[in-house]
């Protein structure tokens, strides 16, 4: 299964691809130029995120596709998700509010939960992402419930997914997490910008025992 990405909206039903139900996401270093993007317009899309990238907004997605910019793409490294994202995830259900999901996420130590409506997957929130929502909207937001809060975007990946090419997307829509999901649009686990760098970090060590 490709990438895809489902775009901000209320945790009303799925929220995953008509597959499942979102927009296909390619390979950012593959896309042609469009219009500049618009930070307030929620359906900017990949052309323009490469844009923004070449503009220097995200820098660090130019510094990581600098390494393989030059090889055929049958002959970069493969490196499945399902070998660095983690299989724990907490979810709750859309109608809980902003504060018992801030209390579950420091119950169980965790910065990224999975809103669920009835059975199905409606969204994927960060702890950064409900500490901002917090400072914008302060009146009583805490007793808000997640069903009348536009979410935001979240993108899906299957087990099989290049973890680099996943990399790629997660800085060029700067999204620090993304959702592992089966074939049966089941959660079975997250990848954070932290697995990335545990396993940068477990790399470098390796090169430096060599």
């Amino acid at each position: 299964m490709s990438i895809y990405v489902s775009e901000p909206g209320r945790p009303i039903g799925t929220r995953l691809p008509d597959l499942f139900r979102g927009r296909r996401v390619g390979n950012v270093s593959e896309l042609t130029e469009s219009q500049p993007i618009d930070p307030g317009h929620s359906e900017a899309t990949d052309s323009e995120f490469q844009l923004a990238a070449r503009s220097g907004r995200h820098r660090a997605l130019e510094e990581y596709g600098a390494a393989t910019a030059g090889e055929r793409k049958e002959q970069r490294p493969y490196l499945p998700v399902s070998s660095i994202c983690s299989p724990t995830i907490h979810s709750l259900p859309a109608s809980s509010t902003v504060a018992e999901a801030i209390t579950m996420m420091d119950e169980q130590g965790a910065n990224h939960l999975v809103v669920t409506a009835d059975t199905n997957i409606a969204g994927l929130v960060g702890r950064q992402w409900l500490m901002a929502w917090l400072l914008e909207n302060q009146a009583d937001a805490m007793n808000q419930s997640l069903t009348h809060i536009e979410l935001p975007a979240f993108l899906t990946a299957s087990p099989e997914t290049d973890a680099h090419q996943l990399a790629r997307l997660m800085l060029a829509h700067q999204l620090n997490a993304a959702l592992v999901v089966d074939a049966q649009g089941k959660a079975i686990g997250v990848v954070t910008s932290t697995d990335y760098l545990r396993l940068y970090a477990s790399v470098g060590g390796q090169q430096d025992s060599v």
